[in-house]
């Protein structure tokens, strides 16, 4: 019979390998998970009850707010804004950053999260998600600042999301492998149920929004083409998979093999919400995540906003495509 394993029993295994722990971040990952059950109950029952629909908000990017996205940016906020262990947050919704509430206990890490990934598939009934990333606070004020989320992802003390799909998951990286949870919703837990996540090195599935094939560059062009060819040496052809919700593409190319891509020249995913966690989750697992000039764990942030291009998934993939990219380059530049 096979062990079974709750996400908080695995957070303080985890916490054991490293004798220096003080337990306040076991205890941060754990408020984020309650916040991530009462998201996935209210997305569970969001055709039940008067909560789909758009707001007449909009957000620092320009786009509509929907209901649910309000939702969780609150939950989040009054969960981890109460737990602390954080002395400064920042939202893909907030054109500034989250102060810890007057009175709250600063801590020492920041958190930085897109609160409801894909929202825009919420009517629809499609998989959505909620990513998070960790940093350590690296200013010396007791409240954190800008600088503090400004960080590169190659210094993210973990990374990871909830997808809330026909089952809720939780996967997430701390550095030592990466590791999927399922929620039992009829006893509130998040069970192990995929332990060390390994993506396949190449896989047979591409991810892109075909119709933006008008701006292109020309190396994206040329590989999405070689992906269509049956070069069988390759794999190829390749197979379309696109469902739009970020977090539902990443998921299936982590577990099954494959690339995500979102071209430039300037990008349109957020580099601290989005980009930034899910390469630290990709490279954990063995993949990879590029801008198709640099890895994305590189990249300085210089702004909140930052939005970058994303190319994410099975490390050979990945590595084909920087190829195809960087050789368009050079032709152009000749």
């Amino acid at each position: 019979m096979s062990k079974i394993t709750t996400v908080q029993q695995h957070i303080l295994d985890q916490e054991r390998l490293h004798p220096e722990a003080t337990g306040d971040f076991t205890q941060l990952l754990t408020s984020l998970i309650v916040a991530a059950k009462i998201i996935s109950r209210e997305v569970n029952k969001a055709g039940l009850v008067k909560i789909l629909g758009e707001t007449d908000n909009i957000n620092v990017h320009g786009e509509v707010v929907m209901k649910l996205d309000e939702f969780a940016q609150s939950t989040i906020y009054r969960t981890m804004g109460s737990c602390g262990h954080l002395c400064v947050m920042a939202s893909e919704e907030s054109e500034d950053i989250i102060p810890i509430p007057d009175g709250g206990r600063r801590g020492k890490y920041v958190l930085m999260f897109d609160p409801l990934d894909g929202s825009s598939n919420i009517d629809v009934n499609a998989s959505i998600g909620t990513i998070f990333s960790i940093h350590r606070k690296i200013t010396d004020q007791e409240d954190g600042s800008e600088i503090d989320c400004l960080q590169p992802g190659y210094k993210q003390l973990a990374g990871g999301y909830f997808i809330y799909g026909s089952s809720t998951m939780m996967v997430y990286t701390t550095g030592n492998g990466v590791h999927g949870f399922t929620l039992d919703p009829s006893l509130g837990e998040f069970l192990l149920s995929h332990e060390s996540i390994t993506t396949p090195a190449r896989g047979k599935i591409y991810s892109i929004n075909e119709g933006n094939i008008t701006k292109w560059d020309p190396g994206t062009r040329r590989y999405i083409d070689c992906l269509k060819e049956d070069c069988k040496d390759k794999g190829h052809p390749y197979s379309l998979r696109y469902i739009g919700s970020l977090v539902a593409d990443f998921h299936r190319n982590l577990l099954k093999g494959g690339i995500f891509l979102y071209p430039g020249p300037k990008g349109k995913l957020r580099l601290l919400y989005e980009a930034a966690p899910l390469a630290m989750v990709a490279e954990h697992a063995g993949g990879a995540a590029s801008t198709g000039e640099m890895r994305i764990l590189d990249v300085q942030p210089t702004s909140l906003h930052q939005k970058v291009p994303l190319i994410i998934g099975s490390r050979e993939d990945v590595a084909e495509y920087e190829k195809f990219y960087k050789e368009a380059m050079v032709s152009a530049a000749d």
